[in-house]
């Protein structure tokens, strides 16, 4: 499925114009100007998977930003927006196959850690809270205990569920299950599978953080899946080999002057991994 056809950028010249409107003006940036030209990167033809690779720096993330801003894409994390990202936006120009659905979203990195953070965190007080319950259990089991007014229903309820069950039924009834009892890398796996849905256009910045080998090849067949059977266009920024070998991806390698399409294999990290075992091959 395809939602987005392509996305053009100022060239140098367009650039130039715009400072040239301003110069009696000093500004310390004019981000995110100067950043993509500086690359060359004209144009952004997309595919139903389109990978942006490049080194730190390389404009990948600008260039998520300013697709994102520019069709209107929902979003968690913050960024810095800049006083120039609206006029950086009015030089821009977007082609649609279709109407972008209601659901399609921008993830970054910072997303899934918050949301693995949080979870951690709502653990941490669970366990807390279980203490507190352990307690609470056993006063209530043994205390004697008469209703004197309607106030006193709930310490009543209290200590007839503690006297019918044992410690454990006792708290689980009390407390929720820890909410997900799963590695970090686990948690950033069921993040996407829960974020991604069906029939969507989704950017996603370096989704292979916090993600071990095995799930990103996890990560690669569902992103694979989503993208052939149901409706779904990616548009991703990832130095990971694994992302990067997605099927009929196309690649912009932002580390070429200018940024040009290339195969997975011919990427420079691609190829320090691949002489890295190869000449390693005969400890396997």
């Amino acid at each position: 499925m395809r939602y987005v056809r392509s996305i053009s950028f100022p060239d140098r010249e367009s650039e130039s114009g715009f400072f040239i409107s301003i110069k009696r003006k000093v500004y310390d940036s004019f981000y995110p100007f100067q950043v993509l030209s500086a690359r060359g990167l004209k144009q952004i033809d997309f595919e139903p998977i389109t990978i942006l690779y490049g080194g730190n720096g390389s404009g990948k993330t600008t260039a998520l930003n300013v697709v994102s801003e520019k069709i209107g894409l929902r979003r968690e994390a913050n960024f810095n927006k800049t006083n120039f990202l609206s006029d950086y936006l009015s030089f821009c120009e977007i082609e649609y196959d279709r109407p972008v659905p209601e659901n399609s979203r921008m993830i970054t990195s910072d997303d899934v850690f918050d949301y693995t953070l949080n979870l951690r965190s709502l653990n941490d007080g669970l366990d807390l809270k279980r203490e507190e319950l352990f307690e609470e259990y056993l006063h209530n089991k043994y205390a004697h205990f008469q209703l004197k007014s309607l106030d006193d229903y709930e310490q009543l309820r209290k200590s007839n569920l503690a006297k019918s069950k044992t410690q454990s039924k006792y708290v689980r009834h009390e407390l929720m299950d820890r909410v997900r009892e799963f590695s970090n890398g686990e948690n950033a796996f069921r993040f996407f599978t829960d974020k991604i849905q069906e029939n969507a256009f989704y950017v996603l910045d370096e989704p292979e953080n916090s993600l071990s080998p095995k799930r990103q090849l996890e990560l690669c067949q569902f992103l694979e899946d989503s993208a052939r059977f149901f409706g779904c266009q990616f548009l991703i920024a990832t130095h990971s080999p694994f992302i990067l070998s997605l099927k009929e991806a196309k690649i912009y390698d932002l580390d070429a002057d200018p940024a040009t399409v290339k195969k997975w294999t011919e990427l420079e990290n691609v190829q320090t991994y691949y002489r890295f075992f190869k000449d390693h091959e005969s400890e396997f």
